[in-house]
């Protein structure tokens, strides 16, 4: 009764609303007419209604009713029942009911709510609320069927009157008295004239209909009647809405409910774009757990959100067709405004189903990881994604954010589908902009580099779609990612930043303060960051347009604040951010500007040159402060283009300045003198018999050294009156000067080219020979001076390199034999001069590091021997404490050493840890590579005839090109988390030394490789040839008689580093991202390439077919296990380039194989050993176990027959069938086996009681052979039982324990009964293995030995868990009575019972078998308990 007044309530106020005006109508037009009907309509329906109590009004006014409704039907009842003429005196009384509302105002009368009767006294008799008169009358369940029938007879008169003076619509108002209906007589009857009135009603009085459908049947019909709905929304789409209305409010069957909605869904692509909100919330919201994912991927394959919105262009062109009306142009825009609001209204149903129902977000998530094709993808998973995002209903911005990376990981996601989005959906985007902003910042700061750039288009696309709010957001986060400190995070940004600065100058103009503001946090940036930083600033404080303009005078202020500084960090920061200014103020203008002139005006040039004058002015004082301004101007003319008189400028005194300065005039003397006696060396120059020119090196650093002396000595007045000239600013002087001159001759260095062959004044190099005499001071000057002189030749090898001319590249590759020469002298110098110190040459990173650096490198590289030393004693340190075995062990591996140290503590540095100290190469360098290989047979048949007329390179330059090639790849194509900082920052920066590295982009780098590809390919078959020549002669045998074993070192070496090199460059991870692929079939198209001519058209599948035979060809020749290992992996990257890496599973692991099946001996004839042949042993053992196919067979073979035949051999021998395997790399093999063992174990799948007994049946036959390895492995302790091999045992014994108790135990559950021998076996196996675990402890125990004790707790509660676990196994078998437990004592490893505890209950010893076996021997639960305790307290 509630919701019936409820309902009327609405239809009592539009009839007491319209009341009035119906009133006016009614007496000025058909007075007449209601007088005359008024005198004969004395009826049967007239009277009894009066009787009953309501009183008809003719005058416009409402019925008024004197009684209840109840008390109403109940009288009106009455009288038809009590007339003598029942029951053909209801046909009557509907009768003369229809001639009654034969008059419309009448009729409509009937149709309002009636009006309470006042009485006297104003005392109201009746409730304030009354329904109609026609539906008091339809609740009379015996009048009801044939007022209904009246009614809907009634209703086609109103069908097209539409609404009715007085507001009224009367067909609704008809259909309104249906609703609601306590009870209806005949509702099959009813909904059969309802649809009959659908099916030729006009569209408004048909939706009216459809919508109350539910309202007016009973639950009976509803299922019927949504049949006839389906069908009819099959048929005309204009009824789309008012059906999917109807129907979400019925109550249907699960069955007819999914016929339904695939019928909608069939209909989605006709679906008027207004009505698609309705269309996707009646779907998503008919959804059950059950069919939620199917439904929501039709859904999402169905819905195109694309063709709901007009491109941009279409949107233009049809503006510009409708602009001749206004009218026309107004519908456009509103059509484009309107297709959004119905996006946004799609997307709002979605949005409102995800945060309703935990299992439609599931959906989603899963309907849009399941895609698995780039093309697939739409826009509307991007949103989707977003909204899930937004809403995190039921966690789900965790899952949105996991399936966002993986797409864009996968390439699946790409830039396009983004751009598309924010280009198509601007308007509906921005109400998730808090989602794209939180989802970018995750992705810029993930570790994964292949999701970064996602984020920063993210980003850079919000930016440019969005408001001034977004915008300032946008910046703002950037901003704070800059300020993070996370070298990875402060590249994306910076580099963000100033894409936007170069597109939008002037809406970034406006957050320049923003920006400014990081100045404040330069302290955690690096050079390079510190030039983005100012090149961003500069550009919009000084650019062209100068919107930033507002910011200048603090740019200004911050410059000359740092210059002024006294501590040289800030000092940096001043002159990087000078030059930037310089470069942003000095730019090249664009020509034909409107009146713009294309040079630079007076103004600017001055400030320009003042600025220049404030830089040169504030770094005079300080060498390192002069070299790092020349370093940062050679940057900006190398990398910026600037104006012709700015350029003009800086080059006008370069040249003058470099030969006062550094260059004299050589004659027959050396005037001075000198800690060590002058002489010119290094002269190319042979034809200049008169004087020549030579660099001033030796005097310059004994004036630098004569004035730090005075300078301590705190006589530092005369330094402001001399120019002080430091041999520090040779190099960064010359690259300036190198700089300038290809600048203003295009590339031509004819005016400097006689630096190249020009000798430097230095002292006779056979000092080096007696380093150990001379005095500290002595020894340091000598390592200075060798330092200047190769960081002057590598400056002058980074000008000339470039350079066509034969006889220039001849002298440059003299200089390349030079700087190695020269190195090997340094490395003597540098051995007899502990604790020194080398001059700075890379000025833009921080001094005090290079000081914490350089002086515990001398003792690394002290250490670096002993490195060789640490390993095997880390296998085996404590000789005192173990076995006899164990000793000889560990005094063997130590043997080779000891001879190797003598001979290697005179040459105990190596230039590795000095690489900060030297300047850095260009790129360009690399070029020389693309020179043949000097080999011996090219010397051997004529001698240096061939040489003269080509460029060749020797191996040592060879070696030494490589080795700088392979750590700037290292440093830039290695992935981003290598990179990443962590918590406690180091002091070393690992940036220094690849300054002009960092101004190239990663992608420049890789192409620049693939260029270099075939020339690295040329010296690998070159080296091949030279091994395979060298084994030929020697009839096989490495160490032979001609073998030369320094030249053999120096090829390894170089064949090494060429398969580091090329893998290095193939395993870049930017190959990944799908606008790379054609970099990819390039590099790869050239290893195929040496094998077999191919054009184009090989796929990518056969190109990387083609590069793996191709490289498999080198096996034969491998001088050393690490080359083997490089080969390995090359292998391994180039298979996973491919679609179908498994293809070559099988060939990688038999080469694995073949190289541990190798006996390696070095040139000298002794075996290889050591820790980096342990190292590159245990990479490639896993290479071989991770590759083969069957891995427990594996580990059985090795494990069973090698370190069985290992056991049997003498002490120095090594195993027959392994020859890698000895007693010194035992450990190595140990370690892997185990590890790949508990891999392999974890890979089983579980038990399930669904699983068949042949399936059952194979897992059981493969944890069998799992356990039988195991048991091998754990039973070698006895044998080799030093710590480290206990510790490896302890730990994995453990892992596999626990994949056996979850993976295995269920198995065993389902699997006992059809498999009982199987079962038996397998446990009596395992439990011997647990035994001997346990022994494990106790001898850890015994000995005290902490690093062992560690993992005794948790071994042993592994140990109790799978004791208890066999029991609950039987008894889930009813065989509890199978299974007993004992005390079991503690034993050592040798199987002696420790006398020294009291007998002590511990683990395991369960067992678990038959009844036949057992014997049916049960303790008492008391025993039982006891035992638990003692083993609880034996586990502490």
């Amino acid at each position: 009764m509630m919701r019936k007044k409820r309902r009327s309530s609405v239809e009592k106020v539009a009839g007491t609303t319209a009341a009035p005006k119906a009133k006016k109508s009614r007496n000025s037009s058909r007075q007449p007419k209601e007088a005359a009907s008024e005198e004969t309509s004395e009826t049967v329906f007239v009277t009894f209604v009066k009787k009953a109590g309501v009183s008809l009004k003719h005058n416009g006014a409402s019925h008024e009713i004197a009684v209840d409704q109840v008390v109403f039907q109940k009288r009106i009842q009455q009288q038809l029942q009590k007339s003598p003429r029942y029951p053909d005196i209801l046909k009557e009384f509907v009768t003369d009911l229809e001639a009654y509302v034969e008059n419309p105002d009448r009729f409509r009368n009937c149709l309002l709510p009636c009006v309470p009767q006042p009485s006297e006294g104003d005392v109201r008799s009746v409730s304030s609320f009354q329904e109609s008169l026609i539906r008091m009358l339809l609740g009379i369940e015996m009048l009801q069927t044939l007022i209904i029938s009246t009614l809907l007879e009634k209703l086609p008169e109103f069908m097209f009157d539409g609404i009715v003076d007085g507001g009224l619509n009367i067909p609704r108002m008809i259909i309104n008295q249906l609703k609601w209906l306590d009870r209806v007589v005949d509702t099959k009857e009813l909904a059969a004239k309802l649809m009959e009135l659908v099916s030729v009603a006009p569209v408004e009085v048909q939706r009216d209909i459809i919508t109350s459908l539910p309202e007016i049947l009973e639950d009976s019909q509803h299922n019927d009647i949504a049949r006839e709905l389906n069908a009819l929304l099959q048929e005309n789409t204009q009824l789309t809405v008012p059906i999917l209305d109807a129907l979400s409010s019925l109550n249907l069957s699960s069955s007819l409910l999914t016929e339904v909605r695939e019928a909608v869904m069939a209909t989605l692509a006709a679906v008027q774009l207004e009505d698609l909100p309705v269309v996707v919330k009646f779907i998503l919201h008919s959804v059950s757990a059950s069919n939620a994912h199917e439904v929501v991927s039709n859904l999402r394959q169905k819905l195109e959100l694309e063709q709901c919105v007009l491109p941009p262009v279409l949107q233009a062109s049809q503006i510009r067709m409708k602009s001749k009306s206004s009218a026309g142009s107004a519908s456009t825009a509103t059509a484009s405004g309107s297709s959004q609001d119905s996006v946004t209204l799609v997307l709002d149903c979605i949005k409102s189903a995800v945060r309703f129902q935990k299992t439609i977000s599931e959906a989603w998530l899963k309907a849009i990881e399941s895609v698995d094709d780039v093309e697939d993808h739409k826009v509307l998973d991007l949103l989707v994604l977003f909204i899930l995002h937004c809403t995190n209903a039921n966690q789900s911005r965790r899952g949105a954010e996991r399936v966002l990376k993986l797409k864009v990981r996968t390439g699946l996601m790409r830039e396009a589908l983004l751009q598309k989005t924010f280009r198509d959906y601007s308007q509906v985007m921005r109400g998730y902009f808090p989602s794209i902003l939180a989802l970018a910042q995750s992705l810029v700061r993930s570790p994964d580099p292949c999701v970064v750039p996602f984020g920063g288009q993210m980003y850079s696309h919000s930016f440019t779609a969005f408001d001034s709010y977004c915008q300032q957001e946008v910046v703002g986060s950037l901003v704070t990612h800059v300020c993070s400190g996370v070298s990875g995070e402060v590249d994306v940004a910076l580099e963000l930043l100033c894409s936007l600065v170069v597109e939008k100058p002037s809406e970034m103009a406006l957050y320049a303060v923003f920006v400014k503001g990081i100045l404040d946090y330069m302290d955690n940036l690096t050079a390079q960051q510190i030039r983005r930083l100012f090149h961003l600033l500069s550009r919009l404080a000084f650019g062209q347009q100068q919107q930033g303009s507002h910011i200048q005078d603090d740019m200004h202020i911050v410059i000359r604040k740092q210059l002024s500084s006294t501590v040289p960090k800030y000092k940096r920061i001043g002159i990087i951010g000078a030059v930037m200014i310089v470069g942003s103020m000095g730019a090249l203008r664009p020509k034909g500007k409107e009146s713009q002139s294309s040079s630079l005006s007076q103004e600017t040039l001055r400030q320009v040159t003042a600025l220049l004058e404030l830089v040169k002015s504030s770094s005079e004082s300080s060498p390192e402060a002069a070299a790092l301004y020349y370093d940062e101007l050679a940057n900006l003319i190398w990398s910026s283009a600037l104006d012709p008189q700015v350029e003009e400028m800086i080059g006008m005194s370069v040249l003058d300045d470099f030969q006062d300065d550094f260059v004299v005039d050589l004659g027959p003397d050396i005037a001075g003198s000198f800690i060590f006696p002058a002489c010119a060396l290094y002269n190319l120059e042979e034809d200049e018999s008169q004087g020549g020119i030579a660099i001033n090196l030796l005097p310059l650093l004994a004036k630098e050294t004569q004035h730090k002396g005075e300078q301590q000595r705190s006589q530092i007045g005369k330094q402001k009156q001399e120019k002080r000239v430091s041999p520090l600013c040779l190099s960064p002087f010359f690259r300036l000067l190198r700089l300038c001159e290809e600048k203003r001759h295009q590339g031509d260095l004819e005016e400097i080219d006689a630096l190249v062959g020009c000798p430097l004044i230095l002292t006779n190099m056979d000092v080096v020979d007696k380093v150990d005499s001379l005095s500290k001071a002595e020894r340091e000057f000598l390592c200075s001076l060798l330092f200047h002189t190769i960081n002057w030749f590598r400056e002058v090898v980074n000008a000339f390199c470039t350079q066509k001319e034969t006889e220039m590249k001849m002298k440059v590759m003299t200089r390349l034999q030079n700087i190695t020469v020269l190195q090997a002298l340094l490395e003597r110098a540098l051995a007899g001069t502990p604790g020194y110190m080398p001059p700075v040459s890379n000025f833009d990173g921080e001094t005090t590091d290079g000081i914490s650096f350089g002086v515990p490198v001398n003792k690394a590289k002290k250490d670096g021997t002993g490195k060789k030393r640490k390993a095997p004693g880390k296998n085996a340190p404590e000789g005192a404490s173990q076995p006899e075995e164990a000793t000889e062990a560990d005094e063997t591996q130590q043997e080779q050493p000891e001879k190797e140290k003598e001979k290697e503590n005179r040459l105990s540095v190596r230039l590795t840890a000095y690489r900060p100290f030297f300047r850095e190469l260009d790129m360009e360098v690399l070029s020389v590579l693309q020179c043949g290989l000097l080999s011996r047979s090219l010397l051997d048949s004529e001698l240096h005839t061939k040489v003269q007329e080509e460029v060749v390179l020797g191996p040592t330059e060879l070696v030494f090109l490589l080795e700088d090639m392979q750590h700037k790849l290292e440093f830039s194509l290695t992935a981003a988390p290598a990179k990443r900082a962590p918590f406690l920052k180091m002091r070393a920066d690992k940036t220094v030394g690849f300054s002009h590295l960092q101004q190239r982009s990663t992608k420049d780098i890789a192409s620049y490789c693939v260029q270099l590809l075939p020339a690295l390919c040329s010296h690998l078959e070159n080296c091949h040839n030279h091994f395979q020549t060298l084994l030929s002669e020697n009839n096989g045998v490495v160490d032979g008689p001609s073998t030369d074993v320094e030249e053999h070192q120096v090829m390894s070496s170089g064949y090494q580093l060429l398969l580091q090199v090329i893998n290095t460059t193939l395993n870049w991870s930017g190959f990944s991202q799908p606008g790379q692929r054609s970099l990819l079939k390039k590099a790869l198209g050239v290893l195929a390439g040496r094998l077999k001519e191919g054009g184009p058209e090989l796929t990518l599948e056969q190109l990387v077919k083609h590069s793996f035979e191709y490289l498999l060809n080198f096996r034969s020749t491998m001088p050393s296990l690490s080359t083997a290992l490089c080969l390995s992996q090359l292998l391994s990257t180039v298979s996973e380039k491919g679609g179908n890496p498994g293809a070559y599973r099988e060939q990688t692991a038999s080469l694995a194989r073949r190289f541990l099946n190798q006996s390696w001996v070095t040139a000298s004839g002794e075996k290889e050993r050591g820790s980096k042949f342990n190292e590159a042993l245990h990479t490639l053992l896993s290479i071989y176990l991770e590759h083969v196919d069957d891995v427990l067979k594996a580990v059985e073979e090795i494990a069973g027959e090698g370190i069985t035949e290992l056991i049997n051999a003498s002490k120095d021998e090594s195993s027959a069938s392994w020859p890698t395997l000895n007693r010194q790399t035992f450990l190595v093999f140990y370690k892997v086996l185990m590890a790949e063992l508990e891999k392999a174990a974890r890979r089983i799948p579980a038990g399930k009681t669904s699983d068949s007994s042949e399936a059952q049946s194979e897992k059981l036959l493969t944890w069998n052979l799992a356990v039988r390895d195991f048991h091998i492995l754990v039973n070698l302790v006895k044998v080799f039982d030093s710590r480290p091999v206990l510790n490896v045992s302890l730990k994995y014994g453990r892992l596999f324990l626990e994949s056996f108790l979850k993976l295995g135990m269920p198995l065993l559950d389902y699997s006992f009964k059809r498999h009982k021998e199987d079962v038996q076996s397998l446990l009596k196996t395992f439990q011997l293995s647990t035994r001997q675990l346990h022994h494990m402890c106790g001898h850890s125990k015994i000995h005290q030995d902490t690093s062992l004790t560690n993992h005794v707790p948790a071994v042993k509660k592994s140990l109790e868990l799978f004791v208890y676990r066999v029991k609950a196994m039987l008894t889930l078998n009813n065989c509890q009575e199978a299974f007993w437990m004992g005390n079991l004592k503690n034993r050592n490893l040798k199987g002696e019972e420790i006398l020294s505890q009291r007998s002590q209950g511990s683990d395991d010893d369960d067992d678990d078998d038959e009844e036949e076996e057992e014997g049916n021997q049960e303790l008492p639960p008391a025993q039982e308990q006891s035992d638990d305790e003692v083993q609880d307290g034996d586990s502490d």
